[in-house]
C-alpha cells in the first residue's frame, strides 16, 4: 500500500482544538494526563485527519488520502499507545473509607467555642 498522507506542524493546541470542533471525532488514542501525546482521529467533509497533541515534541495534523489509510493509521496508533481497558473496580473500598472517616471524627471536637472568647 502506498502511503500518501500529508503532515503539517502546528504550534498551538488552540488551532488543533478549533479543527477538532469543526469535525466529527471518530476516536481518541492516548492521554496527555498519563502520556506525552494524544491523537484525535476525525473527519471534516471528505478529509480524514489525525490531530496529534504533544507536550514533548511538535504537534501536527496528518491528512490521509482515504478511509482505508485512515483506519490503518488508527489501528497502528492504538498498537503504539497500547489500548487500556477501563477497570470499573478502580478506586477506594467504601467500607474501608467509611471506617477511616469515623476514626478521624472521634479524635476531634468540633463544637462551637466562639462564645467562650
Amino acid at each position: 500500500m502506498w502511503v500518501t498522507m500529508e503532515e503539517i506542524e502546528i504550534l498551538s493546541w488552540l488551532t488543533l482544538d478549533a479543527i477538532k470542533k469543526a469535525g466529527k471525532v471518530i476516536e481518541t488514542v492516548g492521554d496527555l494526563q498519563t502520556g506525552h501525546c494524544q491523537s484525535v482521529f476525525c473527519i471534516i467533509e471528505d478529509d480524514h485527519l489525525e490531530l496529534c497533541y504533544s507536550d514533548t515534541a511538535s504537534s501536527y495534523i496528518r491528512r490521509y488520502e482515504d478511509k482505508e489509510e485512515f483506519e490503518v493509521a488508527l489501528t497502528k496508533r492504538k498498537e503504539e499507545e497500547g489500548e487500556m481497558r477501563f477497570d470499573e473496580n478502580q478506586g477506594f473500598d467504601e467500607d474501608e473509607f467509611g471506617e477511616e472517616e469515623e476514626e478521624e471524627g472521634e479524635e476531634f471536637d468540633i463544637s462551637d467555642e466562639s462564645d467562650k472568647f
